[in-house]
């Protein structure tokens, strides 16, 4: 719809987890459904190459592209909101731009020239920024810059999008500040300083906001717009008020009361037309009005921050509303779980979802979940580490491998039913090295998941080092589970199931990460309704008992 590829910039002030992230995939969900091809990037300012090394009480969960990059969680919102994938072009970081500096240096490339911020970083920036929108791809790029206005690490940021805004023209690229208009509940007023304060320093930069978005508990009044407007250089109806809704998949329409998409494509010269939320509106209806409900119990060790299974969280919104159920998430510690008090735990649950992770804290907790689901017939979805699990519960309890376990938890265990991989034994360095991105898989006729995917052949995104060690498989497959999923160019078991059991399926790879609200996994779609069924069987069950 336009040739040349326009740009906008989203950048905090006053707090960070204000939403820039939500508010970016909101815009670009509007202009989506006016017609616009359009992408959403992040600039993260921290020096950490990509969030793969990170703990995810640091940063929430890593988020992996098709193409194998680890990025920061805010490109899950990217993709849910967008349907679009992601890619290493997606996110950009301070350490991977500091990086591709340092080694055009290295290799002679600024030779007799002092490398310095200005122009070599801001340069490298510039280039990032628009490697997607010179692609030919996209209409509109929104960038959003991780981090607060005067923080130190994102100085550098501020300074190229004043240079792009300069470099670019008027009417091709424009800022939108997200900013916080506090409360006071002891004087009862919404107070606009600390806007006013953040638009300064925002400006002392060189840089003018083009838009605000003001983060409130409140209504904002129309004097209080027209205040903001005066003091921070914005036009009235560009002050946007993004009040708190009771979920982010509200925002978009929110937004679009607001006049958000109207007000951004006047400023960049486009046409506004209407934008068409049918598809969404209705997933929002489902969500909303739910004919039943769920229990599901997430088994992890990062359950105290929900961000560390923010993709897993999503995938179950997506799934319930596409059952018209309400999923609700039971979250249990996996440290605390025993076989003492497992029973206790999980009996009143209709499915358990045991999660990824790393090392061996919680572990043992894992396995005797998943003991407890299999015995008794609940229905179990294991993710990456939580497919490990199921393997080695099987392997100690059926096939009587009491020692069985993996080599990422006991190096010398005498029956390593998960090793690690092959092309893993030589790699010492930890980031970027796992397995990482989208991967084949074929699958076996008559399984569950041949059913669930309704195809022989799919592509899933992984990010692991261990695998099912395939010198067991067949004494494995003989007692009863079954390996369903597999690469076809290594033999890697990708999905395990066992088919006398209600439901019960473990995959090696993350099939929450391709989870959208236009297409609900179907892997979570059918354990939902597994849980379901086995909540409707069960209270079946006890009304003819009674």
């Amino acid at each position: 719809m336009t040739t040349t590829t326009k740009y906008i910039f989203v950048t905090g002030g006053v707090t960070s987890s204000l939403g820039k992230g939500i508010i970016a995939a909101s815009l670009a969900k509007l202009l989506q459904a006016q017609g616009y091809r359009t992408t959403i990037q992040k600039l993260d300012p921290y020096i950490n190459v990509d969030p793969g090394t990170l703990n995810p009480y640091e940063h929430g969960e890593c988020y992996v592209t098709d193409d194998g990059a680890e990025t920061d969680l805010d490109l899950g919102h990217y993709e849910r909101f967008l349907n679009v994938p992601t890619s290493q072009s997606n996110n950009v970081t301070t350490g991977r731009i500091y990086q591709s500096v340092i080694e055009k240096e290295r290799r002679g490339e600024f030779l007799g020239k002092t490398v310095q911020v200005i122009p070599h970083i801001t340069d490298e920036i510039k280039h990032r920024v628009q490697i997607l929108g010179k692609s030919g791809d996209y209409d509109i790029v929104i960038t959003e810059i991780g981090g607060t206005v005067g923080d130190i690490e994102s100085l550098p940021y501020v300074e190229a999008v004043r240079q792009l805004k300069w470099e670019l023209g008027e009417n091709n690229a424009i800022v939108i500040h997200l900013t916080l208009i506090p409360y006071l509940s002891a004087a009862g007023e919404l107070k606009t300083k600390p806007t006013q304060h953040s638009v300064k320093t925002l400006m002392e930069s060189g840089v003018m906001a083009d838009v605000l978005v003001c983060r409130t508990e409140h209504e904002l009044p129309e004097d209080l717009r027209q205040k903001l407007a005066k003091f921070c250089n914005v036009r009235p109806e560009a002050v946007i008020q993004s009040i708190d809704a009771s979920t982010i998949y509200d925002v978009p329409n929110l937004m679009l009361d607001e006049g958000l998409d109207k007000v951004v494509l006047k400023k960049l010269a486009l046409d506004n037309s209407h934008a068409d939320l049918t598809q969404w509106n209705q997933f929002l209806t489902r969500h909303k009005n739910p004919k039943g409900e769920v229990t599901i119990g997430l088994i992890g060790k990062y359950v105290e921050l929900q961000d560390s299974y923010k993709s897993i969280l999503e995938a179950f919104i997506h799934a319930g509303a596409e059952n018209e159920v309400k999923v609700k998430i039971e979250s249990i510690h996996s440290e605390y779980l025993t076989s003492d008090n497992a029973a206790q735990q999980l009996k009143h649950l209709h499915g358990v979802l045991v999660a990824p992770g790393f090392g061996e804290r919680g572990i043992e907790g894992k396995i005797d979940a998943v003991r407890y689901v299999r015995e008794n017939n609940i229905p179990f979805l294991g993710i990456c580490l939580g497919m490990q699990m199921a393997v080695i519960e099987y392997s100690r309890n059926v096939l009587g491998l009491k020692d069985a376990n993996s080599t990422e938890m006991n190096a010398s265990t005498a029956n390593p039913v998960i090793d690690l991989m092959e092309s893993q034994k030589t790699i010492t360095d930890k980031g970027g090295t796992m397995r990482l991105g989208a991967w084949d898989c074929e699958l076996l006729d008559g399984s569950i998941s041949k059913e669930v995917y309704q195809t022989n052949a799919i592509k899933e995104r992984h990010r692991h080092r261990y695998e099912f060690n395939n010198d067991y498989k067949q004494q494995i497959e003989t007692a009863g589970m079954k390996a369903t999923g597999l690469n076809p160019e290594t033999g890697l078991v990708e999905i395990i199931e066992i088919p006398d059991h209600n439901w019960f399926v473990g995959v090696q790879y993350h099939p929450e990460y391709k989870s959208t609200v236009a297409n609900p996994h179907p892997l979570f779609v059918a354990f939902v309704k597994a849980a379901l069924n086995f909540k409707t069987n069960n209270n079946s069950v006890s009304m003819a008992q009674n």
